[in-house]
């Protein structure tokens, strides 16, 4: 039902350099869909180029900016990571990352765990800093006039849902999903229900 491109931001610095390079690698008019800073691209993308967007996805993310405590968070584990401690920062984050009743399932945190391998240290550092500088895109939520998905896992402590009911009343039509069963990760932990979500936004919504 669709060609699926994912772009390749481990090198950006920045949010806006990420959405640049999504840009350079889309068509003239495409359907866009971002899960945790996947999200904060997608509002990223949304300042540079809306009029590019057909259909917009937001999975298990925010439209705020980070809080102070949040970026402290980040800098507790940029300076673990540094003291070679990066396959550690994973394990610490795997809370947050999954429900908690998911912890236990040894072939889910064991694909978290090697995708956070593959991404690498250096990656981490840039993308945990790209996030910490976010600005604040709920001032812009109001602008999005196209069919907007916002979903999350109903145990997402990351990015909780009201959250994601604050981002769903504030953008016009938006549709809000609750996935069952799961955390903060979903298209991981309930990969089946976010498909059928994604198929049911890029079929008829």
């Amino acid at each position: 039902i669709a060609q699926c491109q994912i772009a390749n931001v481990s090198q950006n610095e920045t949010l806006d350099a990420m959405a640049a390079t999504v840009l350079a690698g889309a068509p003239d008019r495409f359907a866009l869909a971002g899960l945790s800073m996947g999200g904060y691209v997608c509002h990223a993308i949304m300042r540079r180029a809306p009029e590019r967007v057909e259909k917009l996805a937001l999975l298990d993310t925010s439209a705020r900016a980070d809080t102070e405590e949040q970026s402290e968070r980040r800098r507790q584990l940029i300076a673990m990571s540094e003291v070679d401690k990066f396959r550690g920062v994973t394990d610490r984050l795997l809370p947050l990352l999954i429900a908690s009743y998911r912890l236990d399932d040894v072939d889910l945190t064991q694909r978290i765990k090697e995708m956070a391998e593959r991404v690498g240290e250096d990656a981490f550092y840039r993308h945990q800093r790209a996030i910490m500088a976010r600005p604040d895109s709920r001032d812009q939520l109001a602008g999005y006039d196209l069919a907007t998905l916002v979903a999350c896992g109903r145990d997402d402590t990351l990015t909780p849902v009201e959250l994601h009911e604050e981002m769903a009343a504030s953008i016009p039509g938006a549709r809000l999903a609750l996935i069952e069963e799961c955390g903060h990760l979903s298209t991981m932990e309930q990969p089946q229900a976010v498909t059928a979500l994604l198929r049911q936004w890029l079929l008829h919504d």
